[in-house]
């Protein structure tokens, strides 16, 4: 009776290239454990990690650059605000109208690529050596990534887009509905931006405790580029690029923020009429304190204001909870998630075609800069959330980084935005002038002991305006200095220093419409990084496929196939000589 390999159909081998089998190879095995000869796990899997080399020089040829592109973009904005002002406009136009359709498309294959990533066999693969344990406890790592990655944007927009869209509706849906409300503001604030946040993370974090490469993203890309290239100045445009981004993405977080503490401090009485010198000040002070946290180290100032954060905004939402309308919120959450499941694919593939060709401004001014926002954040945010995730598997990195944060941020929105939504219903709506960034303190002073409760939020702003600002600048400082965690605490300062006053000029150059400045110019400083962003998708793959933790997982899967086969033949061939 002739047996068989289905492998050999394919051309596929059941042995080794030198013809050995399963069988032998397990002989030899355990021959040579006998004699103690036989290799153990781990024994060449220690890491050097280039990341930590004390001798790291410090990177000119990207500093000296960006320092004069960043000073250029200052000065322009201050002193010709006007031309300023119309190259950023004609951008932004050009941008939206031509690559508007790529935002929309990549920010939904990136959710779709993390989550693979994070079930695949590349899951059990650990950011760094094989028994390494993670560095902070889950606890902290959740508090330090949700931070750093939306703090501000939740204070900002934790009521307002909610009740935005409740009241002018979506595209191609009608205004108050309260599930597409929420479904909406989930769509801009849960799974996308952590994917866009996660894909950078993991590439950094991969590469630097995995493979001990220097914690730059051009290293990264040394699976595509090799390392020369990533050396080279391709390699220096691309940290280049990375900085850039996150210069701008920062300055429109901080611009965010000192436009509602500003609001926050008119709300609650302690200024009548809030000046342009009012918030240079807030700036100044907050711009002081973050870089002495930043001088701090990642383990103690950014660790500590992290956790401070956490507890505050905890109390807040919970005062929130309590004191606004309970059982209307407790309704919500259920009434969200349903809504965002059944209109995901519809808010997916809403483009500017959409709703007859109407959809084009509500995607600029929503979703669109949303993407762009989360992608400007992303170098930092990623390369922060790499640091703080080493000892972490793919598989706990992916989901912890995709999902908690994302729970977190629908909890916020459902009692914030659900509050605002149900006093629109009844009556007591704090849309006010339409000003996004003074209804956050409407709401609280609505509530009984609100004034108190307003004092408490704008604490909150501080302290997200400083763990931002911090996590920024030491990461951009890990960038310019060939990418050590721990750099030169001057470097930090240089780009601390310089988001603060790109923030502040897009303040004052936007005047009245200050909002609208910061998403032109985060949206189009963003725009390169997209195509950084999908090309790092593809060198992630190409660089987890080459772990050994992964070919040992195939070839362990190939063994057991051969040795299955083996057996089968010898059995069936043991049965046959039994029947003859």
């Amino acid at each position: 009776m002739a047996h068989e390999d289905p492998a050999r159909k394919d051309g596929g081998t059941t042995g080794n290239a030198d013809g050995a089998t399963a069988t032998s190879e397990l002989a030899s095995l355990l021959e040579a454990d006998s004699r103690g000869e036989a290799p153990r796990a781990g024994e060449k899997e220690n890491v050097e990690l280039a990341s930590e080399d004390e001798n790291a020089r410090i990177d000119w040829a990207i500093i000296a650059p960006l320092v004069v592109i960043v000073a250029g973009v200052v000065l322009w904005g201050l002193l010709g605000a006007e031309s300023f002002t119309a190259f950023a406009d004609a951008s932004f136009s050009w941008v939206i109208d031509n690559l508007g359709w790529a935002f929309v498309l990549f920010g939904t294959i990136f959710v779709i690529f993390v989550i693979t990533i994070a079930f695949s066999s590349f899951g059990t693969i650990r950011l760094g050596g094989p028994d390494e344990q993670p560095e902070f406890r889950t606890s902290s790592w959740i508090s330090m990534m949700f931070a750093a990655g939306m703090g501000i944007g939740l204070m900002f927009y934790g009521a307002a887009e909610p009740l935005a869209m409740y009241r002018d509706g979506v595209p191609g849906r009608s205004n108050h509905e309260v599930g597409t409300s929420m479904a909406q503001t989930m769509f801009h604030w849960t799974l996308h931006p952590w994917a866009v946040y996660a894909i950078l993370g993991l590439a950094i974090a991969y590469s630097t405790f995995r493979m001990g490469r220097k914690q730059l993203l051009s290293s990264a890309f040394i699976p595509l580029i090799g390392e020369r290239g990533a050396a080279g100045p391709l390699g220096k445009v691309i940290d280049g690029l990375a900085i850039f981004a996150t210069i701008f993405g920062t300055a429109c977080s901080l611009g965010l923020g000192a436009l509602q503490i500003t609001s926050g401090l008119r709300a609650s009485g302690f200024v009548d009429n809030p000046s342009t010198q009012l918030t240079v000040g807030i700036i100044a002070v907050l711009t002081l304190a973050f870089l002495l946290s930043a001088m701090s180290g990642v383990g103690r100032g950014i660790q500590w204001l992290s956790n401070i954060n956490m507890v505050i905004a905890a109390l807040l939402a919970i005062f929130v909870f309590v004191l606004g309308p309970t059982v209307n919120l407790l309704n919500l959450l259920p009434t969200s998630l349903g809504a965002y499941v059944d209109q995901f694919f519809l808010m997916a593939g809403r483009t500017a075609s959409s709703a007859d060709g109407t959809a084009g401004e509500f995607l600029s001014s929503w979703t669109i800069f949303y993407w762009a926002w989360w992608i400007s954040w992303s170098p930092f945010v990623g390369t922060f959330l790499a640091r703080i995730s080493r000892g972490r598997t793919i598989r706990e990195f992916c989901l912890g980084v995709l999902l908690v944060p994302a729970l977190l941020s629908t909890i916020w929105f459902a009692i914030f935005g659900g509050t605002a939504i149900n006093f629109e219903q009844h009556g007591r709506s704090i849309f006010g002038d339409g000003s996004a960034e003074g209804q956050l303190f409407s709401l609280l002073h609505a509530l009984p002991g609100g004034t108190v409760l307003g004092v408490f939020a704008m604490i909150l702003l501080g302290t997200f305006f400083i763990t931002s600002a911090d996590s920024a600048s030491t990461v951009m400082a890990s960038m310019a200095q060939s990418g050590k965690t721990e750099a030169k605490p001057w470097l930090a300062a240089i780009w601390g220093l310089g988001t603060a006053f790109v923030g502040l000029t897009l303040l004052v150059v936007g005047g009245e419409d200050a909002l609208g400045s910061l998403q032109s110019v985060t949206i189009v400083a963003a725009t390169p990084f997209l195509f950084i962003l999908v090309a790092l998708m593809f060198a992630i793959i190409r660089d987890v496929s080459r772990d050994t933790v992964y070919l040992d997982m195939k070839e362990q899967e190939r063994f057991a196939r051969q040795l299955a086969y083996e057996r089968r033949l010898h059995r069936e061939g043991s049965q046959g000589g039994e029947r003859g």
